[in-house]
């Protein structure tokens, strides 16, 4: 049962997701050019130079010069991928005889918080803020975690096309002077989305960290690299060149050359090997986990300043609970392992003085079911769902928007578009974050449709939640 009638706006928004679905035109609904026009054309004495300039692939790019906040020069985005109960976390609702008494709800700086699974953040409130208005588009892991990736309907008509938040980022913050590290690292993320119909180069550095840094960043034969691997590397070039700069077979040849100058890049460089590997006692600092070990190499990524300003990190850590979600192994022990991780995370952003310009974003693909558990002891799907936003300028302690007394629906959307939150507004917000338009479109892509940052042809339009940081 909601708690209060739905506003008019999301009333309109649900009547249109139900009349229109997620996307536009379809496909085969796209501007084309017939065969038969073709002809007519050609046959008046066209030119076939005039035909490819006229029907080329327009590279340019259009915006409304929407204002951005641009208080943020990075971004850490974590994935929690399976989906946490929302109302044991971040929007904590005591359910009698149910809630674990381990938990230890108590009220810190106004917000209830289980003090007892989640103390280091808890003692941290002041530092983040949480939205609470969010849901889902849709209750399916694979779904869910691409749409939270690419800010759009993965089954639309861009959906496969559509590249990573990520790589938008990478593309709008291409450094003009090449810098050592890619700009878009993805850690703990082997099955992360792509960079869709951008050039490589914009793809995630796909990375697990170790002790021990990247792997093969050194060759055994050479340990200086000026030696037998500078003469491999001379050797490869005078042989292949030409088949991979300027290549006569297109851009993914060009790939492989941009791949290799990136890679060399990062071989025998100790600034690599220092911000890719850590210390035992730093790995035991942010939990000993997979999931700690990603945020610290964020944090020393970072640090090290050598051109990075998107991470994504996936906690892979087993967050689908519908089976015995509160015994020690589930909830619990993964409440604490993100607790430690993110708690020294934010910790050592602000102590490098990086937290100010350091956006860090944490969503799942959707919620989980509410008050009392189910047959099975575990919380099933449900599209009602937290945000978690922190540095890059964002107010802490902040709490945008409500649920009811059981969580399972919001109360109070709490920002100035009087709906649900969507993953569409959560790129909107990091792109204005960043200082980028959330508004541009692409004229590049392959279909001819022109490809929006943040999608323009659904019923709804999103927006940048501007209440993060008090406005």
């Amino acid at each position: 049962m909601r708690s209060q009638p739905q506003s008019k706006e999301q009333e309109r928004c649900n009547c249109d997701w139900k009349k229109y679905g997620y996307d536009g035109k379809t496909f085969f609904n796209r501007p084309h050019w017939t065969r038969r026009q073709f002809f007519q054309l050609a046959g008046s004495g066209i030119t076939a130079s005039f035909l490819a300039q006229r029907y080329a692939r327009a590279q340019v790019v259009t915006t409304s010069n929407a204002v951005t906040k641009n208080t943020a020069a990075n971004c850490i985005f974590i994935l929690l991928a399976g989906a946490p109960s929302h109302t044991d976390l971040f929007d904590l609702k005591v359910v009698p005889g149910t809630t674990p008494a381990s938990f230890a709800p108590e009220t810190v700086n106004g917000i209830l918080w289980p003090t007892g699974i989640m103390p280091k953040l808890g003692a941290m409130t002041s530092q983040f803020a949480i939205v609470r208005s969010m849901q889902a588009h849709a209750l399916v892991h694979s779904l869910g975690q691409t749409w939270t990736q690419i800010g759009r309907n993965p089954a639309a008509a861009l959906g496969n096309i559509a590249p990573n938040i990520g790589s938008v980022v990478a593309i709008e913050k291409d450094p003009t002077v090449q810098n050592v590290f890619p700009t878009f690292l993805a850690l703990n993320s082997p099955g992360g989305v792509m960079q869709g119909y951008f050039p490589a180069t914009y793809a995630p550095f796909k990375v697990t960290p170790a002790t021990t840094g990247i792997p093969y960043t050194t060759n055994p034969d050479d340990s200086t690299g000026a030696g037998r691997f500078l003469k491999r590397w001379n050797l490869m070039h005078s042989l292949d060149d030409d088949l991979r700069i300027n290549s006569p077979d297109g851009q993914p040849m060009s790939d492989y050359n941009d791949f290799y100058t990136a890679a060399n890049g990062m071989m025998y460089n100790q600034v690599v090997k220092t911000a890719f590997s850590f210390s035992s006692a730093d790995n035991a600092r942010y939990g000993n986990t997979s999931t700690g070990q990603a945020c610290l190499v964020a944090a020393q990524v970072l640090k090290a300043n050598q051109g990075t300003r998107f991470i994504q990190i996936t906690s892979n850590d087993g967050w689908d609970m519908h089976v015995n979600i509160y015994s020690q192994a589930n909830l619990p022990s993964k409440a604490v392992l993100l607790d430690n991780a993110v708690s020294a995370l934010l910790g050592d952003l602000q102590s490098a003085g990086l937290l100010s310009t350091t956006l860090v974003v944490m969503v799942g693909e959707f919620g989980r079911t509410v008050g009392p558990l189910t047959a099975a002891a575990g919380r099933d799907h449900l599209a009602q769902q937290f945000a978690f936003f922190a540095g890059g300028g964002v107010k802490g302690g902040a709490i945008i928007g409500a649920t009811n007394a059981s969580g399972s629906d919001t109360a109070d959307y709490g920002w100035s578009q009087n709906r649900y939150v969507y993953p569409e507004d959560i790129e909107a917000t990091i792109y204005s974050a960043l200082g980028i338009d959330w508004t541009t479109v692409r004229h590049d892509d392959p279909l001819g449709r022109g490809f929006s940052y943040v999608p323009t042809t659904d019923p709804v339009t999103y927006y940048p939640i501007n209440e993060l940081w008090g406005s």
